[in-house]
């Protein structure tokens, strides 16, 4: 019996503070960033029909994705918002642009970048073979002077990226890094021929690759320096009841203001108005908490729960996430506005 009796505490403070510290702001929650395309300067068209400063921000949404590290937003959304906001290349890496696209896209930091260096280089020299010789191969009287010259070549690819994380509420740069790759081949080949089969563009794919794995790996270790600022934008949020019907509750604030389905929210009626007596402005305002609401459908702008405790929840109520798991307290009203049993 006493056993059944400690379980049952047990289970109980669980699932208190379950409820006192919901899932959102814990400090171990993974933080939600956002990948903007990398300004590509004058290197836009170093690699023909292709958008470097795009390329290289799908690569690096890639590598952190299968890292694991952070939660990453979907590139078409991304790419939904930019379009719709119609910025230029510029104005996305401008650190106070790219706060307001966080906001959009309700992330806790986003990710800024240029790309600063994209050099190629290839050199070749060409030397004349004697009539009748070919290396390696035994003389066989004429067939050299068909070949010609052989044109040893050499190619490299430099390439540097810089980037910087910002915090989408103070617009603070949280950790700024390079990285950078470079890659060479050397080939050659006699009179026509070569054999360097690699190629310069794959020379250029592999520097670049070694570029965003190193920026991988630093936004990774940054990720310590990142605020839960969802979970504090959802803590501090406050919208209002917009319609009452039976015990269903809408509310004027949803996705963008950090609202889930399965939210708490609380409800708050006004009492007293307290105004500087000087100035006439409000300085302070007393409520009293009415009821407590379950979210159950939420879109960006609006939810709509269940009332889970608590009467008389009128339209124009203050609503706000739930802090804690206590009861509701105070004077509760019903819809004609009298005065009904304290909670």
């Amino acid at each position: 019996m006493n056993l059944r009796k400690t379980g049952a505490l047990l289970l109980t403070a669980i699932l208190l503070l379950t409820m006192c510290f919901p899932q959102g702001a814990r400090a171990d929650a993974k933080r939600r960033i956002a990948i903007m395309p990398f300004d590509s300067h004058s290197f836009a068209n170093a690699i023909s029909n292709v958008d470097l400063g795009q390329a290289i921000a799908s690569m690096l949404t890639t590598k952190l994705v299968n890292d694991g590290t952070y939660v990453l937003i979907d590139r078409q959304m991304l790419d939904s918002v930019l379009k719709e906001q119609n910025l230029s290349v510029s104005d996305r890496a401008d650190p106070a642009t790219a706060c307001k696209i966080g906001k959009i896209l309700s992330v806790d930091a986003i990710v800024v970048g240029s790309i600063t260096q994209f050099g190629q280089e290839h050199h070749s020299s060409s030397a004349s073979l004697p009539t009748g010789y070919i290396p390696g191969v035994p003389y066989v009287g004429g067939i050299g002077g068909f070949f010609g010259s052989v044109r040893p070549s050499k190619s490299k690819t430099r390439v540097s990226i810089d980037a910087k994380v910002i915090d989408i509420n103070t617009t603070q740069i949280l950790a700024a890094m390079q990285g950078t790759g470079e890659s060479k081949r050397s080939g050659g080949g006699i009179g026509g021929f070569s054999s360097d089969t690699y190629g310069e563009s794959a020379i250029a794919d592999e520097a670049t690759m070694q570029a965003v794995d190193s920026l991988s790996s630093q936004i990774v270790a940054a990720a310590a320096k990142i605020p839960d600022n969802q979970s504090l934008i959802a803590a501090s949020v406050e919208g209002k009841v917009a319609d009452v019907t039976g015990n269903l509750i809408t509310v004027n604030v949803g996705k963008k203001n950090g609202i889930k389905v399965g939210s708490q929210l609380q409800v708050n009626r006004s009492i007293k108005t307290i105004k500087d007596p000087d100035t006439g402005k409000v300085i302070k305002e007393l409520y009293n908490q009415v009821g407590i609401i379950a979210v159950k459908e939420v879109d960006d702008t609006s939810s709509t729960g269940s009332v889970v405790s608590g009467t008389g929840i009128r339209v124009g109520d203050q609503v706000k996430p739930l802090a804690t798991s206590a009861s509701v307290t105070g004077v509760v009203l019903d819809k004609s506005g009298t005065t009904g049993a304290t909670k």
